[in-house]
Formats: C-alpha cells, sequence, structure tokens
C-alpha cells in the first residue's frame, strides 16, 4: 500500500475548516458549505464549500452523498457522486435536492453536505471496431439480472402503479 496522495488546497474562505476524514479508515473526506441555505420540498441548490484543490495528473475527486443526510432529512445529490477533474481549479460545489415531500431542509454555515473521495484514474484510447467481442452478459442491460419484483415483473399480488412496495430481498440476499 501507498502513503496518501498530496493534494494542494486554497481555503476561499479563510475560516473554512480543511476537509478531513471523520474516522481512521473513512474513504471520504468531509465537506461543508459555506453559505446557509433552506430548500422546500423538491427544491435544490448549489452549495459552495470554499475550497479549491489541485490534483496530480492521473487523479480525479469525487463528490459523494452523505449518507446520513439522505436517511435523515431526504437529501441527495443532483448528480452523484459529482466529478473534480485534475486540470479545475475552481471551487468546489455541491448540488443539493431535497427529496423529502413534506419537510423543509435547512443548511447551516459549516455544516457538512458531502464527501470528497480522491481516486486514481486510468487514461484510456479509444479503438473503433466493427463489431464487439462476445461477453456472458452481452446487451444486457437495466435490470438485467432481474432480483427485483418491478423488473422482474413480479407485483407480488399488489396492485401496479399504487402506493405498493417492491421486494429487494432476494438482492439483500445475494439471490
Amino acid at each position: 500500500m501507498s502513503g496518501p496522495v498530496d493534494v494542494l488546497l486554497r481555503r476561499l474562505d479563510p475560516d473554512v475548516p480543511v476537509p478531513s476524514y471523520g474516522h481512521p479508515g473513512d474513504a471520504g473526506a468531509d465537506l461543508v458549505t459555506t453559505e446557509a441555505a433552506e430548500l422546500a420540498p423538491g427544491e435544490r441548490a448549489v452549495l459552495p464549500t470554499g475550497v479549491s484543490i489541485a490534483l496530480p495528473d492521473g487523479y480525479a475527486a469525487f463528490v459523494h452523498p452523505r449518507s446520513g443526510l439522505a436517511a435523515r432529512c431526504g437529501v441527495a445529490l443532483v448528480n452523484a457522486p459529482g466529478t473534480v477533474d485534475a486540470g479545475y481549479r475552481g471551487e468546489i460545489k455541491v448540488i443539493v435536492v431535497n427529496l423529502d415531500p413534506r419537510e423543509t431542509v435547512r443548511f447551516e454555515r459549516f455544516d457538512r453536505i458531502a464527501q470528497l473521495i480522491v481516486q486514481q484514474v486510468e487514461k484510456v484510447r479509444f479503438h473503433e471496431v466493427a463489431e464487439l467481442p462476445g461477453s456472458a452478459r452481452a446487451e444486457g442491460g437495466f435490470g438485467s439480472t432481474g432480483g427485483h419484483a418491478a423488473v422482474d415483473g413480479d407485483t407480488g399480488g399488489l396492485t401496479p402503479g399504487g402506493k405498493n412496495y417492491a421486494s429487494v430481498v432476494s438482492d439483500r440476499e445475494g439471490q
């Protein structure tokens, strides 16, 4: 295992904390917002983080949602994960949406809103061909492996289109 990757960081707001890891072994460093915001149900906003970074060539950073915000408040990221390319030097901003159907969500200055994961990425060369080699999956796409009642067409005795929920038991059990 190699050591940590050095990433240059510029604080655009002198009081903003440097992104940090909440626990040993965490993959994502916490990003905070520098502006308070209030989102009614269904509303979205672009929240500034007060930091910009310079990644080494061959790396990218990915802005991921915080699971606690999703579970407790219904907050999601519109373009999750957001991609920060090695050449980008602007402020990292996070596009949040309030998916809760009833409750307004408030963000205060320096609330944690997302996590930043830095990863090595490969450059590729694309080679155009007339045919691709075969594979077991072939052209099977969205839902091709089944495992979800809504995908399999099995409503489990529930009325299609109603306020019923499809089963995810087979996905949980690895079937």
